[in-house]
């Protein structure tokens, strides 16, 4: 009896063992675990560091594009990233009025491609220590590599850090980036 209650504990000890290391594949965000299994908006939801953006997205009205199939890679600003614009700017896009504006804004986060941080890196390393990369909203970021860190530019010269990568989604990947993206308006 005392080696099956020993069995069955070092089972259990195993299956413990396996979950975590599954979880532990993909980082946690905001506080909230992501599963590979839900949507980039599904996820985004749960995580407490994304609700500006999550209520960006909702006023753009993008939730249903990045929901879809995809693949998308998205660049997601915290909200401590948005809290550094200009005083007032956030509430201003959301207005309905500035829909169009947001949606440029949001679309130059995101990239028509599953591209993980080990890709980008390579393509950056391929084009000799910048690569570009075009997003769905016709901007084009300037990806570099320092350290094993991966950097972003936007067109108006600001630069992201990537500071959670390879948050796996259903239809895509996240990284977390420290900055908003402007495009050249």
């Amino acid at each position: 009896m005392i080696k099956s209650a020993l069995r069955t504990a070092a089972l259990a000890v195993a299956v413990s063992a396996i979950a975590f290391t599954a979880q532990a594949k993909n980082p946690m965000v905001g506080g909230a675990a992501m599963y590979p299994t839900k949507n980039i908006v599904e996820n985004a939801m749960k995580s407490k560091d994304h609700t500006t953006l999550v209520a960006a997205v909702k006023a753009a009205g993008l939730v249903s594009t990045l929901e879809g199939k995809g693949p998308f890679t998205v660049f997601a600003p915290t909200n401590e990233a948005f809290a550094a614009l200009p005083a007032g700017t956030v509430d201003t896009l959301l207005k309905p009025e500035n829909k169009a504006k947001l949606v440029k804004i949001l679309t130059c986060h995101v990239v028509a491609a599953d591209a993980m941080a080990k890709t980008v890196a390579k393509m950056i390393k391929d084009d000799g220590g910048e690569h570009d990369i075009k997003t769905v909203g016709g901007c084009v970021l300037k990806a570099k590599e320092s350290m094993g860190k991966i950097t972003l530019t936007d067109e108006s010269g600001g630069v992201a850090n990537v500071t959670i990568a390879d948050v796996k989604q259903s239809n895509g990947v996240i990284h977390v980036v420290d900055k908003v993206l402007l495009p050249k308006m």
